[in-house]
C-alpha cells in the first residue's frame, strides 16, 4: 500500500485531497491531518467587523472540514508535533504517520506576541480581523466606536491576503458613512512599504483611490511597539502615530512545527521551488498555499492555482517523470471597496497588475483595476462557488477555460504589459 500524506485541511489541502483521490487507485492510502475540525471561509472575515453584505456572524463562513474531504481519504483531527523528512514520518500528539509522498499545506498564522505591547492591548483599543474570533470581537468594538483616530497598521510582510488592508479601510469608510459619523473618524493606513501595495501600477491607483476618500497613507513605518495605554504605535526609527482604535495586522508566520526546521526559513515558511512547488530541501515533498516561501501572494486564489500544479507534478513524479517547472506565480484578487463596488487584480511573478478585462477581451465581464459593481458581485458569488465547487474540485476543466492556472495575457491593456 502506497501512502500520500497531506498536512492541513484548509483550501489547498482539501483541493489536493479531492484531486488525488479521483486519480490514485485503491492501492493508495490517502490521509489528511489537521488540528481543527472546522473549515473557515476566510474571505468573509473582512466583512464581519462591519456587518456588511449579510456577513453578520460566522454563519455561512464556517463548516465541518469532513464535509469537504472525499470518501476514501482518512481525516485525522490531531495536532502535528514533528515532521521528519529523512524518515518519511510525521508525528502528532496522538500517533505517527509514515508516507511515500508528502504535501504540506498548513497555511500561516498571526503572531501578535512578536510585537511588544500588541497582545496586551487586544480587546481594549487593539483588534485584529485575521481570525474568526478576532473579527467578531472587532465587530462589537466598532459598534461602540463613535469617532476618533482609526489606524490600520501592517506590522511586517508577507501577510495573508495582501489586499486586505486596502479593503479594510475602504469598508471602514463605507461603514462610518452609513452610520452618519464619517466626518468624526480619521482613517489612516500605516505601512512599512512605500505605498499601499507592492506593485507600482496598482499601488498608485489604490493610493489615489484612498486619497479621494480622505484616507491617509503613512509609509515607511516599521513597527517596533504598541503602547495601548497611550494609544500610540512606535517605529524603530522613532516615529509615533496616535490611535483611538488600532486595526492591527500582526506578523504572519508559518506553522510552529517548522520553527528551526531545516525545511523552512526563519519565518517558518517552507523553502519551496517557485516553479515546481517541490520542497527545496527534500524529495517526495510538495508545498502549496500560505506554507510556501514563494514570492507571490498568500491568497486563496494562489492556493487554488498551486493545487493544480502540485497535482500535475505529483502525478508526474509518481509515474517516474520529471515535474514541470512552469508555475508562474499566478494570483488574482477582488478588492472590495464598499458602496457595492470592487476592484480586481490579476498578476504573476513577472507581470504586475494592469488594467483590462477578465477573462475575455472587451467583454469581461470583470474589469481589471477599475471599480465596478460587476466585480463586487463576482466577490459576493465566490462564497457559493468556494463551498460548492472549488473545494470539491468540481468542473475544474471548464473553470480552467474561464480562469486558467497559468496567467493569461488576454484582455490586459497591452500598453501596460511589461516587456
Amino acid at each position: 500500500m502506497k501512502r500520500l500524506l497531506i498536512l492541513g485541511a484548509g483550501t489547498g489541502g482539501t483541493i489536493i485531497a479531492n484531486k488525488m483521490r479521483k486519480v490514485l487507485k485503491d492501492d493508495w492510502n490517502i490521509t489528511i491531518i489537521d488540528k481543527s475540525k472546522l473549515h473557515y471561509y476566510q474571505p468573509g472575515q473582512i466583512f464581519i467587523p462591519f456587518k456588511l453584505y449579510g456577513y453578520n456572524s460566522e454563519d455561512g463562513c464556517v463548516k465541518p472540514s469532513g464535509q469537504y474531504i472525499p470518501d476514501g481519504v482518512n481525516f485525522v483531527n490531531d495536532e502535528i508535533t514533528a515532521v521528519n523528512p529523512n524518515e518519511h514520518r510525521v508525528t502528532t500528539k496522538g500517533g505517527s504517520y509514515e508516507y511515500d509522498w508528502l504535501v504540506i499545506a498548513l497555511g500561516c498564522r498571526i503572531a501578535p506576541e512578536e510585537i511588544p505591547g500588541m497582545e496586551e492591548g487586544y480587546g481594549k483599543n487593539v483588534f485584529y480581523f485575521y481570525t474568526m474570533k478576532s473579527a467578531l470581537d472587532m465587530q462589537k468594538a466598532l459598534e461602540q466606536f463613535d469617532g476618533g483616530k482609526l489606524v490600520l497598521n501592517i506590522a511586517e510582510y508577507p501577510i495573508k491576503c495582501p489586499v486586505a488592508p486596502i479593503e479594510y479601510v475602504c469598508l471602514a469608510d463605507y461603514y462610518f458613512t452609513q452610520r452618519g459619523i464619517r466626518d468624526k473618524v480619521e482613517i489612516s493606513v500605516v505601512t512599512g512599504m512605500q505605498g499601499v501595495f507592492t506593485k507600482p501600477i496598482a499601488g498608485d491607483m489604490m493610493g489615489s483611490m484612498l486619497g479621494e476618500r480622505g484616507i491617509k497613507v503613512i509609509p515607511n513605518f516599521n513597527l517596533a511597539e504598541v503602547d495601548s495605554s497611550k494609544g500610540v504605535i512606535k517605529s524603530y526609527d522613532g516615529q509615533e502615530v496616535q490611535f483611538d482604535f488600532l486595526a492591527a495586522i500582526p506578523p504572519n508566520l508559518g506553522a510552529k512545527v517548522f520553527d528551526g526546521h531545516d525545511m523552512a526559513d526563519g519565518n517558518c515558511y517552507i523553502l519551496t521551488d517557485p516553479k515546481t512547488l517541490k520542497s527545496a530541501k527534500y524529495d517526495n515533498v510538495f508545498v502549496l498555499g500560505d506554507s510556501t516561501n514563494v514570492t507571490t501572494s498568500k491568497a486563496g486564489s494562489v492556493a487554488h492555482f498551486e493545487a493544480e500544479i502540485v497535482y500535475e507534478n505529483l502525478l508526474a513524479e509518481i509515474e517516474g517523470k520529471e515535474p514541470h517547472p512552469d508555475f508562474d506565480g499566478h494570483s488574482n484578487c477582488f478588492i472590495e471597496t464598499g458602496y457595492n463596488k470592487a476592484h480586481l487584480i490579476d498578476f504573476n511573478y513577472t507581470q504586475q497588475p494592469v488594467p483590462g478585462k477578465l477573462p475575455y477581451p472587451l467583454v469581461g465581464p470583470f474589469s481589471l483595476l477599475k471599480e465596478t459593481r460587476m466585480n463586487h458581485w463576482g466577490k459576493m458569488f465566490f462564497r457559493w462557488y468556494y463551498w460548492n465547487m472549488l473545494l470539491k474540485d468540481r468542473f475544474s476543466k471548464s473553470m480552467e477555460l474561464f480562469l486558467p492556472t497559468r496567467m493569461s495575457y488576454r484582455g490586459k491593456d497591452k500598453h501596460y504589459l511589461e516587456k
